[in-house]
Formats: structure tokens, sequence, C-alpha cells
């Protein structure tokens, strides 16, 4: 019984690789390292004492992955990849639709073909859009995407549900997670964007060690006890948790089509994440108030409960264990995995 991580390098795909290990599950990789770096797979190796195979493969080559199900008995995929950058997304929205969308369909057609037919797959809270109220709940109606990266995933979450509806053999859990920080204990794996980061905590710990100079903190008028944006939180080795969880509820016979958040519940703004970050390492950093971005909300946080009733998971790390979790993997590793 293996379980295929497809995107398995990357930031949240190797710590879940970590814990499916750590959990007695045998794992197969996929990614095409766009966006991630074959070594993270080696530290997981190092990390978890176990060997498992990993091919360079994307996901709409349809012959390297069909390649993949007839050497390896696949039971699951838990599908990561995918293109993940918000402002990107706006600029190239024709690729985002094409590897997003156009890989997912292509990825279930080699599964059907193969037999598998279970699916965890990485969704977001971008799904929900505007116009709802936190704390978010999986029974909001969802759409009303903001950008083409947020419009992938609610479209995604649409075709499946509709290929379970279609055939009762298919089982799909949509995971709509919040906002992953931190790393693993160990400093040996963590989040390594290429380029410029898109997101908080990494830009942070680049200005904390020296690489980028000053951190823009958008907008400071919102709605929020301190002006700044709140969001939820939530250390990627609960995240990656969430997903043993999810694939061994699907394992054990669990049906259709099935939707949790994965959040903390709890909302932090922009600058309690610097203030949590400055405590918790002792490190000060250099930041500005700038204009708000547009198509940015003032609150976003989950309500997590369902996840502990079905699942019987929730999220055990606070915001300052995040935050030294990031600074001990960035500091120990300034240029990533290239160190």
């Amino acid at each position: 019984m293996a379980i295929l991580v497809t995107g398995g390098a990357g930031f949240i795909g190797s710590h879940t690789c970590v814990e499916l290990l750590n959990a007695g599950y045998d794992i197969v990789v996929a990614d095409n390292y766009y966006n991630s770096n074959p070594k993270s797979l080696e530290r997981v190796k190092e990390l978890t004492g176990k060997d498992f195979k990993a091919y360079e493969c994307d996901i709409r080559d349809t012959e390297g992955m069909d390649k993949i199900f007839k050497e390896n008995k696949i039971d699951a995929v838990i599908h990561f990849a995918g293109l993940k950058a918000v402002g990107e997304s706006c600029r190239k929205p024709m690729e985002y639709y094409d590897n997003n969308i156009g890989g997912t369909i292509k990825l279930c057609e080699v599964m059907r073909d193969n037999g598998c037919k279970n699916i965890v797959f990485s969704s977001s809270a971008t799904v929900y859009g505007m116009n709802n109220v936190s704390p978010l709940k999986e029974t909001m109606k969802t759409g009303g995407t903001t950008n083409p990266y947020g419009t992938t995933k609610y479209m995604i979450e649409i075709i499946l549900e509709d290929i379970c509806k279609a055939d009762s053999e298919w089982n799909a859990t949509l995971l709509r997670y919040f906002n992953p920080i931190g790393a693993h204990k160990s400093g040996r794996i963590g989040e390594n964007p290429n380029g410029i980061p898109n997101n908080l905590m990494p830009y942070l710990t680049q200005v904390a060690v020296g690489k980028l100079e000053c951190l823009s903190v958008f907008g400071n008028d919102y709605d929020t006890h301190d002006g700044t944006g709140v969001r939820d939180y939530i250390h990627v080795v609960d995240l990656a948790d969430g997903h043993v969880k999810a694939v061994k509820n699907i394992l054990e016979g669990n049906k259709g089509v099935q939707i949790f958040n994965l959040g903390t519940g709890k909302g932090y703004s922009v600058l309690d994440v610097i203030n949590g970050f400055e405590k918790a390492t002792g490190v000060k950093i250099n930041y500005k108030i700038v204009d708000r971005r547009p198509g940015d909300i003032a609150t976003c946080y989950s309500d997590p409960s369902k996840a502990k009733e079905v699942l019987g998971w929730e999220a055990k790390r606070d915001i300052e264990e995040m935050c030294e979790d990031s600074w001990r993997w960035q500091s120990q590793n300034p240029n990533g995995f290239e160190d």
C-alpha cells in the first residue's frame, strides 16, 4: 500500500512526506521541481531513516504519470502539485489554468485508468471568496474568488465533486487550509521559495537573515485590533498531520466527498506575527507600512471544529513555535537547500 504525493518536494509536500513515513505509510513522490528542490527529499529520507521512490514528472505528462502507477501499487493520492503565487496568477492566468486545472484532470484520468480512485486535494481558504464572515465554515457558499490561483482551487473542488457524483467508487477529501508557516523542528526542511517570496513568513525571515532589506506591511487601516490584516496561521507540521489523518480516513472506507478546514481557529495580525517573531528569536525586523493590496480582506480565519470531530485532528502549535521553527530553518539554511 503506497500513497502517491504529487508535489511532494515542496514546502507542505515534504513535511507531509515526513509525517506519512513516520506514521508507517509507504510513499511515492512525483514532482517536476518547478518551484521545489529534490534535495528536500534527501532530507526527508535523512529525517525519517526511510527510503522511497521519487520521480521527476509533471502531472500533465500522462505517459510519465501512467508509468508511476504501473510501477507502484498506489492506494491513494495526496495532490499538492500546482502553481501557487497569487500575484503571478494575475499576470499569467493561462499558465495557472493549464497547470492546476488541466494537470488535475490528467492526473484523475491516469488514476481512473489504473483503478485508484482515492484523492486528498490541497485546496485553500481562498475558495470562500470575499463575502463570507470569519470564522469560515465548510457549509458556507464558495466562489467569488479574487484571483486566478484561488479560482483554480475552487474549480478543482467542483471537478472532484462532479467526478464523485458520476462514479460512486471515487472518494475525494478537500482540505481547505489557511496560512501555513513554520518548519520541521530539526531545521532541515522548510519553505524555500524561488526568487522573492510571496508570503509573509519567508519574506520576514529573509529580512531577518539579511537577504532582504525591509518587510512591507500592506495597510494599517483595516477594521482589526491594530489595523493590519488578520489571518489564520497554522504550523506546517500540524497541516501535514491533517493530511495523514485525511488519507487514513479515506483508506478506512469513508466514502464520497468530504471537506475540512485546516486552521487554528485563531486570527493573528501581520503586526502580531512580527512581534511574535521578534519575541521568539530576539531578532528585530525592519518593516514599513505601505498601501493596501487590491483584493485583500481585513480578517480571515477558520472554524476547524469539523476536522476535530470527524478526523480527530487539531492544530497544536502556537504562533511563537511557528516563528521559532521558521527562524531555525532560515538561519541554518540562508540559501535554502543550496547551503
